[in-house]
This record gives C-alpha cells, structure tokens and sequence, in this order.
C-alpha cells in the first residue's frame, strides 16, 4: 500500500470517528482542506461515496461504516505496534490525551501534573477537562476518568482515589444571617445554588445517614453546573453551594467557607481511570496511572 493510500485511509477514519473535519483535522494536525481531500481522493480511488456531507454534518453511508468497522480494529493494532517499542525507551515517550470531568480535574489530576512531566521529559499530556459525557473512543482519548457508577462495558478500570464525598458550603457572612442547618430538611429555609448539569438537567442535592437516603431539591435564584462558579457565588455569602468536598477544602481551611451537614454527607462511588480493554497499554499511559495512584495515596 501507498503512503498516500494509508494516509488517505487515517482521514477518512478521523473524519468517520468524530463526524467532523474540523475536529479530525485538530487530531491529525493538518488543516480541514487537506482533510477533504484525502477523503475525496479516496472516494474517487474506490468509487464509492464513503460520507454523506451536508454544511451541517457529516454521516456514513453505508460502505463508508462497513469500512470505518474493518478500518478502527487495524489502525488500533498499528497504534499498539508503535506504542510497544516504548519498551525500548529510558523513559515513556509519546502523547497520552486523557479526559475528565471539569469538576474534578483540577483536584484529581492538578497534583500529579508536575511530578509526571518532570520525571518524563518526553511523554506529552493532553488533557480535555469536560463535564459532558464522552465517548473516549469515539473522541480520540487513550482513557477516561469517571466515577465507577458510570463506566460502560469493555473497559478496564483502575481505581485511582478514595471515595469522593460531597460537601455543604457557605461563608461565614452568610451564617451571620441564618441559622446554621442542622438536617436536610432545613434547607428548605435556606437559599441554595441549584446544580445540573452540562445539559441544562439539574440534580438534587443527596444525603444519607442510618441506612437513610434522603434527595433534596434545593430552592435558590442561581444555577450553575461549573463548580469554580458555585464556590465564587458561596464565597459572596449570597447563597449556600454543594460542591466536591476536595474543591473546597483550602476554602473551609482558611476560613473563608463554612462547612455543614457533614454527618449527613454519604461518600459517592469509586473514582477510577478507564481505557478500552482491548487497548495495549502504552508506557505513557501507564506512567499516567503509575503518577495517579502516587498523587492519590
């Protein structure tokens, strides 16, 4: 095979994997055009119409997904023959894209940046901070990190940190107004951040205690799905937050926040790092994992 064909072939697989050029041309380093060309090149090459293109999207016909289903397992093999000779290497080499959730990164992934770098000066991390939920294979990511509740079937999963706890916020200019909570139930005289999600859907905010599992939605002027946000409008002493108990931590320590309910807070799943089974783990990667169980113990 022609370095033109298989170069050809790696486009129309980014383009079918992401169903954008824009984005396959982000993951392949080269501008969309030349990604339109590879793909058109190759539909004259075989005859078919491999894409349906429209200005809005990009579909498969049906050979261009008959195609795509031979094409993803042989570009894994190759990815995992490349990633194999890092054996051979003093030190991983390569780049390792990884994907979590914006809550959590800054807490999770912040502490082992600097150490991991440092220790391989030839490794290059990638990471997408997102709450939208994503599809690691799909988007290109060598793994994942999510709550165990929430993995899929045909990954392989490490756990990576404790069980997450949530916590009850406000500042102390805040208490100075309203009695503290003493229960969930109390809330109810409370103004409150209400939390959703990416999507717009909101969430309640879930104790326990007992065997008790109590959800309680929250009234308030304000809701936000970004925790850093959540934090900011709590520490304006306008409202009360349910946030990680990690992201606010230096806050309740300096004082700037107070914590409440704390007896009533129930730990969450396991937080795990996840990447497909049948995927070869690379030597970046597991310095990725290696880094994370060191930051987390």
């Amino acid at each position: 095979m022609r370095t033109t064909d298989l170069s050809e072939l790696a486009a129309f697989d980014a383009v079918a994997r992401h169903r954008s050029f824009r984005r396959a041309s982000e993951e392949r380093g080269v501008t969309a055009s030349a990604i339109s060309h590879a793909v058109s090149n190759l539909e004259a090459r075989v005859g078919i119409r491999l894409l349906n293109r429209t200005t809005r999207s990009v579909s498969l016909t049906d050979a261009g997904a008959m195609l795509l289903s031979q094409l993803s397992p042989a570009f894994g093999d190759i990815g995992s023959a490349l990633d194999a000779l890092n054996q051979f290497r003093d030190t991983p080499f390569g780049k390792v894209r990884i994907n979590a959730p914006n809550s959590i990164a800054p807490f999770v992934l912040g502490p082992m940046i600097g150490p991991l770098v440092a220790a391989n000066p030839n490794l290059e991390l990638e990471i997408v901070a997102t709450d939208r939920l994503v599809d690691i294979v799909e988007e290109g990511f060598d793994a994942g990190i999510r709550l165990g509740e929430s993995l899929r079937d045909g990954m392989t999963a490490v756990r990576i940190k404790p069980r997450l706890k949530f916590a009850v916020v406000g500042s102390p200019g805040y208490f100075e107004r309203r009695s503290m909570p003493t229960t969930p139930a109390d809330l109810s005289d409370h103004v409150c951040i209400r939390n959703m999600y990416p999507s717009g859907v909101g969430y309640p905010w879930s104790f326990g205690r007992n065997g008790e599992e109590i959800d309680v939605e929250v009234k308030g002027p304000v809701a936000l799905h970004d925790q850093e946000l959540m934090i900011e409008t709590a520490l304006a002493g306008v409202a009360l937050a349910y946030v990680w108990e990690d992201r606010a931590r230096p806050y309740v320590e300096s004082g700037r926040l107070v914590s409440c309910l704390t007896d009533w807070i129930v730990p969450e799943d396991w937080l795990y790092l996840y990447y497909p089974t049948r995927r070869y783990i690379s030597a970046g990667l597991r310095a990725v994992i290696d880094a994370l169980k060191v930051a987390s113990s």
